[in-house]
């Protein structure tokens, strides 16, 4: 399934090289040691001045090509780092596997697995700049990030003396028609809690139930699409069948990744022996209720309930009547979408995992919001709802949005390139999703950004996929505004 050399064969050849030489190495948010060494040596086997930090980012200088040693430095960014997503079924250890990809017509994509386009395009492309000899550019200052998926540690992180450029092109956006020119910040926030497990009856017979098949993908550039949350779902079905069959919950583990719309959910259940042929029943009818809501956004939802033959403690009743009082009245989705930019999300929240096992409780969300304060507003009704759990409620990792300066110099430029080179406008806007811009901008006042970069879809899920023929648009896009700036 790795057809490495199939991809090779793509144009630009030394960019496909570089991302097969990418996926060839793991690198989840959090294990990037590998892909930060393997980064560096790309630099200092080119003899380029090369520069890692402690957190693993890396920054590496190529002097101008002539005729442009007198143009201010620009500076070129992605993220090292990938989403780690897999199907249920799909046997795979991102700690220690490549990506295993394959060539499907104009799309490339990998087998129940992210394929890592998500930042692996934009990195794959810098590298190959780096690599040419035959590129015109001024001064560039090629600047790798790790941890961006999971709280941009790696950008926050940022010697403030590291850039001396002060334009600076982020290819980490997921449309060829698009420039980038603002994002949204975020905050997770999670809450814990602690329970006292407690003995099941004699007479309970247990079930693990399932919801899987949601589509699921970025929880800042496609909560807009209404796609379904496993753990919503999942919720949904045990409030019901709590008061109507007398269930109780042993164990739930929805979701994943913080900013991955949970797709999948498991709850390890039991019920009083003569309630179970009815709840089957209600279960089935249900299960098709669900289906028809979400046909359209998620037309391989599955639920199942499976029979288990070992008993398991439980959650206490009062602690089960809080937890799903506290997921039912927990924000899925949009909260609010921008008075000012038409068909733009504003604020969002993302119920990201729902854990109960072993007496302790975990549910972690992704607060986005491209107004900072309208974000901290969010944390906040979030906080007073997780709060009734019990526990503790904690707001980390904020990060700040990006605000648009659609007049910049910069932004006239590429959209003028653009009209020259495709014959039509480019979609100028901001996003949802949370670009290393903004903390970037926080850092380096005065820093003119633009993020743009190849069609790549179901980013963040196993359907990830990008477009061979979107990449060569791209490409001429990207080498063409690199010699005019």
């Amino acid at each position: 399934m790795n057809n490495s050399a199939e991809l090779r064969t793509l144009q630009p050849s030394g960019l496909w090289s570089a991302f097969a030489e990418l996926n060839a190495i793991p690198r989840p948010s959090k294990n990037e040691a590998a892909i930060s060494r393997f980064t560096a040596a790309w630099g200092k086997r080119l003899g380029l001045e090369t520069i890692t930090d402690s957190l693993g980012n890396v920054l590496i200088r190529k002097p101008a090509t002539a005729g442009y040693e007198n143009h201010p430095p620009v500076v070129l960014q992605s993220h090292l780092d990938m989403v780690w997503q897999k199907n249920a079924d799909c046997k795979f250890d991102f700690e220690t596997q490549g990506i295993q990809m394959a060539v499907a017509g104009d799309w490339v994509r990998a087998e129940g697995t992210t394929l890592g386009a998500d930042n692996g395009i934009g990195v794959a492309s810098i590298l190959h700049v780096l690599e040419s000899t035959s590129l015109k550019h001024p001064p560039l200052e090629c600047l790798f990030t790790i941890d961006e998926e999971t709280g941009m540690s790696g950008a926050k992180a940022i010697d403030g003396s590291w850039l001396k450029g002060r334009v600076l092109l982020n290819l980490d956006t997921e449309q060829d028609n698009e420039l980038t020119i603002g994002c949204a910040g975020g905050a997770d926030v999670t809450a814990t809690a602690k329970y006292e497990p407690e003995p099941s009856k004699p007479t309970c017979r247990f079930f693990q139930w399932t919801v899987r098949g949601l589509t699921g993908g970025h929880s800042g550039m496609e909560i807009q699409l209404g796609r379904g949350n496993a753990n919503k779902i999942m919720n949904r079905l045990l409030w019901q069948a709590a008061r109507a069959f007398g269930l109780r919950i042993a164990q739930i583990e929805g979701g994943s990744l913080r900013n991955a719309i949970p797709r999948e959910s498991t709850a390890m259940v039991c019920m009083p022996s003569d309630q179970v042929e009815a709840c089957q029943e209600w279960l089935a009818a249900e299960t098709k209720t669900l289906q028809h809501e979400n046909h359209v956004t998620d037309p391989q939802l599955q639920i199942a309930a499976e029979p288990l033959s070992t008993a398991h403690s439980l959650l206490p009743l009062d602690v089960q009547r809080t937890l799903l009082a506290v997921v039912s009245g927990t924000l899925s989705g949009i909260y609010r979408m921008s008075p000012s930019i038409a068909g733009l999300v504003q604020t969002s929240n993302n119920l990201a995992r729902v854990v109960v096992k072993d007496g302790s409780i975990t549910v972690m969300c992704l607060a986005r919001s491209s107004v900072d304060t309208e974000r901290d507003e969010l944390t906040r009704n979030l906080t007073s709802v997780l709060e009734m759990l019990g526990g503790s409620v904690d707001v980390a990792g904020e990060y700040p949005g990006w605000q648009p300066e659609p007049t910049s110099q910069l932004v006239n430029t590429m959209t003028g390139i653009y009209k020259e080179m495709f014959s039509e406008e480019p979609h100028v806007a901001a996003c949802h999703a949370g670009l290393e811009c903004g903390i970037i901008g926080s850092k380096f006042p005065g820093m003119e950004m633009i993020s743009f970069g190849p069609n790549i879809l179901g980013a963040h899920s196993p359907d990830e996929r990008v477009q061979i023929s979107s990449v060569q648009k791209f490409w001429r896009f990207f080498t063409e505004t690199l010699s005019r700036l």
